[in-house]
C-alpha cells in the first residue's frame, strides 16, 4: 500500500493528514467501501491520470459514515469541495478534477476553493 502526506500550502492543518495514495482502477472503486471508520488523520487520496468531471465523481454506496470530498486539478488546487453523505451521495466535481481526497467531515473547513495543496509519497 502506497501512502502519501496532504499538506494544505495555503492554510495549515490542524493535524497532518495521511492518505493512502489510489491510482488503480480497482482502487478506486473499492475506495472505502464497507469500512466502519476513519481516523481523522487518514484519508484516501484517488488519482486520474487526466483532469475530468466524470472521472473523479464518487458514490457512497457500501459507506457506513460520511465523508468530506476535496477536488484537486493537476496542479494540486482545490477546484471543489462538498460533503458526502453514508448510501446516498452521488457526487461530481463542478470543475475538472485530477485528484479526490477523501477524509473524516471533521476535516472540510480545512480546505478551501482555491487552495493550493502538497502531497508527498511517505512508502
Amino acid at each position: 500500500m502506497r501512502l502519501a502526506s496532504i499538506k494544505n500550502l495555503s492554510r495549515p492543518l490542524r493535524q497532518p493528514l495521511s492518505v493512502r495514495y489510489c491510482e488503480r482502477f480497482l482502487c478506486k472503486l473499492r475506495g472505502l467501501m464497507f469500512q466502519t471508520n476513519l481516523a481523522p488523520h487518514e484519508g484516501l487520496l484517488l488519482v486520474e491520470t487526466k483532469a475530468s468531471r466524470w472521472n473523479t465523481g464518487i458514490h457512497m454506496l457500501g459507506m457506513f459514515f460520511d465523508l468530506s470530498i476535496i477536488w484537486l486539478d493537476g496542479d494540486l488546487k482545490v477546484v471543489d469541495k462538498g460533503m458526502a453523505r453514508r448510501w446516498r451521495s452521488f457526487l461530481f466535481p463542478r470543475n475538472p478534477a485530477r485528484y479526490v481526497i477523501e477524509c473524516v467531515v471533521s476535516r472540510y473547513e480545512e480546505f478551501q476553493l482555491g487552495d493550493q495543496l502538497a502531497f508527498e509519497k511517505t512508502e
